[in-house]
């Protein structure tokens, strides 16, 4: 079965993914921050409970417990962007339930005891949504969450009241980067309530010219709403984005750049993941432009992610060194670019 990043959706020239996260607390437990080790473990339990129930015999969840879970594995996790770099931090009282396609996950005991997230290839918001709501509900009637008909869904950070929601779409936008764009659209986009963050989310950086833009805004503001307003904004971007794509597409440094990085990929026998998202970047903007074949959006978005460094050590089955990573990193470009070619 495939996972959401071997896949390309609508707009993939730009669009790489969406994302809706759910906060969630249930009732009866304090917050995470004012809970024993009983209470966490308790929390665990009653979520698999509910999990193994007849209606979520579709999601066919699996279980990974913190104190099973090793470090390559969890922070193989945040490359596929399935759990927060947060929830990487060692805890034997965290776990996190995956779908088997690996597009749903459940993150317990992180700062909520609950953060559901649903992620789908391209723009995907309506669809986002209704999986991700159809799961809410259904763990709502089975562990009733804490709800204040003023205040919404509580939650343990208050900047996640009301709806509890933070809907997110990632995006691919090096033009716009190069126009000197960015600053002026993350500065626009604030005033909308919305906020532009790097490829890991909050206070991580942009690699690859890949962004996050996401609702701010989860007090005062119907689910509904807030993902309209994100979704209008997107396709303005798209638009940006492509319009300067057409002017980069006339630059013949351009070009030569994504030449030259075409052939760096097929011939590199040691590449650092700094280098290769540069890389990987000019390759998709060539695809985009029309100066590139042999490979398709899928296949690049699925070779992002399974270049990462932990990615590449869980199918290794084993640790590397950091040389090591890079060559695998090499090998993986060598073979999938073996019949690009340049237009």
């Amino acid at each position: 079965m495939s996972k959401w990043y071997e896949k390309a959706g609508d707009y993939s020239d730009v669009v790489i993914s969406t994302r809706i996260r759910l906060a969630r607390n249930i009732l009866k437990y304090p917050f995470p921050c004012k809970m024993n080790s009983a209470m966490k473990s308790e929390v665990i339990g009653d979520i698999k409970a509910a999990l193994l129930k007849p209606e979520f015999k579709n999601y066919n969840f699996s279980c990974l417990e913190g104190s099973d879970a090793s470090i390559v594995q969890l922070k193989s996790l945040v490359e596929c962007h399935l759990v927060s770099p947060n929830f990487v931090n060692p805890d034997k009282f965290k776990a996190v339930f995956l779908s088997q396609n690996n597009d749903t996950s459940i993150m317990v005991n992180e700062e909520d005891h609950i953060r559901l997230q649903v992620m789908k290839e391209g723009l995907a918001l309506e669809d986002t949504y209704r999986t991700a709501d159809e799961i809410d509900s259904k763990l709502d009637e089975s562990l009733r969450f804490a709800f204040d008909e003023q205040l919404g869904y509580l939650t343990q950070c208050p900047t996640n009241l009301g709806t509890g929601m933070r809907a997110s779409i990632m995006l691919h936008l090096p033009a716009l980067k190069k126009c000197g764009m960015i600053e002026k659209i993350s500065s626009s986009l604030i005033k909308l309530g919305l906020t532009m963050r790097g490829i890991y989310g909050e206070g991580t950086e942009p690699k690859g010219d890949i962004y996050q833009i996401s609702n701010q805004v989860t007090l005062g503001i119907s689910e509904k709403i807030a993902l309209k307003n994100l979704n209008d904004i997107t396709l303005q971007i798209i638009t940006q984005e492509r319009n300067c794509r057409k002017e980069l597409a006339k630059n013949v440094q351009v070009v030569d750049n994504i030449s030259r990085s075409v052939g760096i990929l097929k011939t590199a026998k040691v590449l650092n993941n700094d280098e290769f998202m540069k890389l990987i970047s000019k390759v998709r903007l060539g695809l985009s432009i029309g100066i590139i074949k042999g490979i398709s959006y899928d296949i690049i978005n699925e070779t992002t992610i399974k270049s990462q460094p932990f990615m590449l050590m869980q199918a290794a089955k084993e640790e590397l060194t950091p040389l090591k990573v890079d060559q695998k990193r090499a090998e993986l470009m060598n073979e999938e670019f073996n019949k690009v070619e340049v237009l």
